[in-house]
């Protein structure tokens, strides 16, 4: 686990936040294709409010020519398990947020996205669908990262994350007994305690393997969640257990002033 804190960057307004994870973004993004063996940045994201700020400013990362769209692997770190046209689609959301936005013909083209295989639910609300879809997603990953026999965990470049005010990311919840899973990289959920209830979320391991993680939380509804995480770290939120156990250099917070504002425990990060 590491000892270090975590850095907080916190702007007083969103359109400067999306600005400056823009450019954090890239930074990893070229730190990533120079050392891989293979041109590949690969990145795992939730949906939720995260994707609106990564946008706001277009011209930080979804129009940015430095952003090297075609060399980007985008996968979820949690799904809802709906078809991929459904309003609670996170990949819906993506498209509609960022692969839409991307303008045709644009000279970096577009990033490969691995969604979920929404053609498992054909078979109904019946119980399994979720798990079958969980293990089929791990599959990809499988075949994204390598043979699972020879990787204990996939490791990724960047997983942005945000954090629910009960202290969620992705699809892990308080007190919830997917914390304890250590072998799967894919979990399936049944019963998330918010809408819709079928999920599938990346484990506790892969969330705290990857090389970076970063949190977005904006507004004050974030405050008293932001307190424990930085202040009352035993209190054991799952996005507290990923700030502990990746820890350090490898994570870092994207906040406004609103969230962060009389929250201690942190080191302010600096670009």
């Amino acid at each position: 686990m590491a000892n270090k804190l975590p850095r907080v960057f916190s702007y007083p307004k969103v359109d400067t936040l999306s600005s400056s994870i823009g450019t954090y973004i890239l930074r990893l993004q070229d730190t990533a294709l120079q050392r891989h063996g293979h041109p590949k940045f690969r990145v795992a994201i939730s949906g939720g409010s995260l994707l609106d700020v990564l946008v706001r400013d277009p011209k930080a990362l979804l129009l940015n020519p430095n952003t090297k769209w075609p060399q980007w692997e985008i996968f979820f770190a949690d799904e809802r398990a709906v078809p991929l046209d459904h309003s609670d689609s996170n990949y819906l959301q993506l498209k509609r947020t960022i692969l839409d936005r991307i303008p045709s013909g644009y000279r970096h083209g577009k990033p490969t996205v691995y969604p979920i295989d929404d053609t498992l639910l054909e078979a109904g609300d019946e119980r399994g669908v979720t798990q079958e879809i969980a293990d089929a997603y791990e599959q990809t990953l499988v075949r994204c990262f390598a043979a699972k026999d020879s990787v204990k965990v996939p490791v990724f470049d960047l997983i942005l994350l945000g954090v629910g005010p009960d202290g969620h990311t992705a699809a892990l919840f308080p007190g919830h007994e997917l914390l304890r899973e250590d072998s799967a990289w894919v979990a399936a959920m049944e019963d998330a305690p918010k809408l819709p209830p079928r999920r599938i979320t990346l484990t506790l391991p892969v969330l705290t393997h990857a090389n970076h993680v970063v949190f977005v939380a904006t507004g004050e509804g974030k405050r008293d969640v932001l307190k424990k995480v930085f202040e009352v770290p035993e209190e054991g939120l799952p996005c507290s257990w990923v700030n502990r156990q990746a820890g350090g250099d490898r994570v870092a917070w994207f906040v406004d002033d609103k969230a962060i504002e009389g929250v201690q425990g942190f080191v302010k990060g600096v670009l």
